[in-house]
This record gives structure tokens, C-alpha cells and sequence, in this order.
């Protein structure tokens, strides 16, 4: 009898533990340095990959158009040539790591410029991409928007991806993933700083922009984690964060400082309970 029950117990906390295993996810956000150059950018996410890597990630998400490096004031095209070598180099090293990768880039459809998430599975295979459909004013002489939206899968977790001003000032991007079942929704972004001297206080500090507010917003709106992921810029708005679907903040970067912030999602509670509760027929026509 008391083998019984002893093996009953064995199997129950062997259990408990599978549980806790399956749905507990280490994640790494990378808060790289503005790269120099394209070459450079590589180097960047290589280096960045191996770090999450050992720290544990199965999935690391990097910052917007970190490769080949975010465009500013230019209306030069893309090498889609180059991209494609650079893709195949993360590829390979997603395989030998074992890792997800959502890479913030830029890619071409049909001679249109894209800025796009490109997401890199455990074993190297490509999941697919998000392009970014509502594009920020500023951007609207030098890329095309994308159209439509992807969910994605790393184990046991599901995510969306929303980029920069579409998870800042259209919720809805973030809520239709959420509604689809994501635990998670990523948030590569890059920040374009007028003074790099200032530096906020804390995070969503009521004396800064709008924008990490969001952030905090977007989680408790839909009772989602959100993952939003800047580079280490200097004077920069926001950094690198995870908010919990109760819209707390889970952990975040310090401003301006380069590194990988990691952070466990509890997929459990994910529940999207809010965003499914959303009656879109009452304000669509």
C-alpha cells in the first residue's frame, strides 16, 4: 500500500513539474547597440544569439530593422542579396542553438521595400514573416506597408509581432493576436532620439512620452504578456521590457545600456480572457 502510494506521489510531482516545465518559457530580449554597418549588424545578432542561448533563452526577439540597421533619411533599396546570406548565417546558428529567432529587418516584395519581423524556428527552418502594415508617417517615403497578420509558435508558446507605431498607436494589431491565442505579443521597435540627454527616471515615468504607458496598456487591455524591444540608444524614450497580462511590469532593460534582458512568461497566465471578450461587431460596420 505505501508503495502505491508513494509511486502515485512520484508521479504526481513528476507531473506538477512537466507542467511547470511546459509552461514556463525563458525569453531574451536583445537591447544591442546601433550597429555601424550592415556587417556589423550580423555580428551584432550572432553574438546576441549565442548570449540568450547560454543565459537559457529558447526564444530571442531583436529590435526593428536591426539588420541591416534601421534607415533614417534614406531612400536607398534594400540588398536582398546580402539579406538572403545574412538570413541563411542566423539560420544555421538557430539550429546549432536550438533557438527561436524574431529578427527585426528588411526585406523586398516584388522591388518594394518592407520593413518585416523575420522569424527563425528551433531548428532552422524558416516560421515566417510580419511585415509591418501601419508604417509611422515618417517612414512612408522610403518602405511600402505590409498586409495581414501571422501568428507563431516556440514550443508550447504562441506569439504575434506588431512593429513599433502599429503596437504604439494601433492597439488593434496587438488585440487581434491576443484574440488568436497568443501569450505573447513581440514588439521590435527603434526610437528616434531628439535629445540624447535625457534619460527617464523609471519606467512609464509620468514625465516621459506615451509610449511605455502603451506598453503596459496593450498587456492589461488583453490580459497578455507583451514584449517590447528597443536598442541601447542613448537618450531613448523607452528600452527594452516585459509586461505581464495584468499590465505590471515584469522586468526591463536600463536605458541606454546594451545587453540582453531576460524574462519567464508563464503561458498559463496568457488567458487573452479581455481581448476575447471584445465585441468588434459593435464598432466596425
Amino acid at each position: 500500500m505505501h508503495c502505491k502510494a508513494l509511486a502515485f506521489d512520484i508521479i504526481s510531482i513528476l507531473a506538477f513539474l512537466r507542467r511547470l516545465i511546459i509552461s514556463t518559457i525563458r525569453v531574451a530580449l536583445a537591447n544591442t547597440r546601433v550597429p555601424l554597418n550592415r556587417q556589423d549588424s550580423l555580428e551584432i545578432v550572432l553574438k546576441a544569439m549565442e548570449t540568450a542561448s547560454h543565459g537559457g533563452a529558447g526564444l530571442v526577439c531583436f529590435p526593428e530593422c536591426i539588420l541591416p540597421g534601421y534607415r533614417i533619411g534614406t531612400t536607398e533599396m534594400p540588398d536582398q542579396a546580402w539579406l538572403d546570406g545574412a538570413w541563411a548565417v542566423i539560420d544555421a546558428h538557430a539550429a546549432e542553438l536550438r533557438m527561436c529567432v524574431v529578427l527585426g529587418t528588411e526585406r523586398l516584395d516584388k522591388d518594394r521595400p518592407m520593413i518585416t519581423a523575420r522569424v527563425t524556428n528551433p531548428d532552422g527552418t524558416l516560421a515566417g514573416f510580419q511585415d509591418k502594415v501601419q508604417l509611422d508617417p515618417s517612414e512612408d517615403s522610403i518602405y511600402v506597408p505590409g498586409f495581414g497578420r501571422s501568428l507563431f509558435h516556440c514550443g508550447e508558446l504562441t506569439f504575434g509581432i506588431v512593429i513599433c507605431h502599429e503596437g504604439w498607436r494601433y492597439p488593434e494589431t496587438v488585440r487581434w493576436a491576443a484574440r488568436n491565442g497568443a501569450h505573447v505579443v513581440v514588439h521590435p521597435h527603434f526610437d528616434v532620439v531628439d535629445n540624447d540627454q535625457y534619460i527617464p527616471s523609471q519606467f512609464a515615468d509620468p514625465a516621459n512620452t506615451f509610449h511605455e504607458k502603451a506598453a503596459l496598456c496593450r498587456a492589461a487591455e488583453n490580459t497578455c504578456y507583451f514584449a517590447t524591444v528597443n536598442c541601447a540608444i542613448r537618450g531613448s524614450s523607452t528600452t527594452s521590457a516585459l509586461v505581464d497580462p495584468q499590465g505590471v511590469l515584469v522586468a526591463h532593460q536600463p536605458y541606454g545600456k546594451e545587453g540582453i534582458l531576460f524574462a519567464e512568461i508563464h503561458t498559463e497566465k496568457a488567458t487573452g480572457l479581455l481581448a476575447r471578450r471584445f465585441k468588434p461587431e459593435s464598432v466596425y460596420d
